[in-house]
């Protein structure tokens, strides 16, 4: 079993849950945007996005949040989101 990680980012004005495929380019990982701008997603949504995409949570749905700086070293830069939480796809095997 393949274990991988779904993330939530904020990106071009949406909420954008990933999942990061290790040795696959990045524009080829699964992604999709949720429809409203400005809250952030909750749990149920998320999962329904990530089943949609054909993953679901390892360990649980509890999502880690962390938050960076936009410019590294800079602490007034804007400050961002990022969630992440372990998922598995489906069927147990690889993507």
């Amino acid at each position: 079993m393949s274990e991988h990680t779904a993330q939530v980012s904020f990106r071009g004005g949406r909420w954008c849950l990933y999942v990061a495929l290790m040795g696959v380019p990045v524009s080829q990982w699964p992604e999709h945007y949720f429809d409203r701008p400005v809250l952030v997603p909750t749990v149920a949504e998320r999962s329904r996005a990530l089943t949609g995409l054909g993953f679901v949570f390892t360990g649980g749905a509890e999502w880690e949040w962390t938050e960076y700086s936009e410019t590294p070293d800079d602490d007034s830069s804007t400050v961002r989101l990022l969630a992440s939480v372990h998922v598995r796809s489906l069927d147990g095997g690889a993507p």
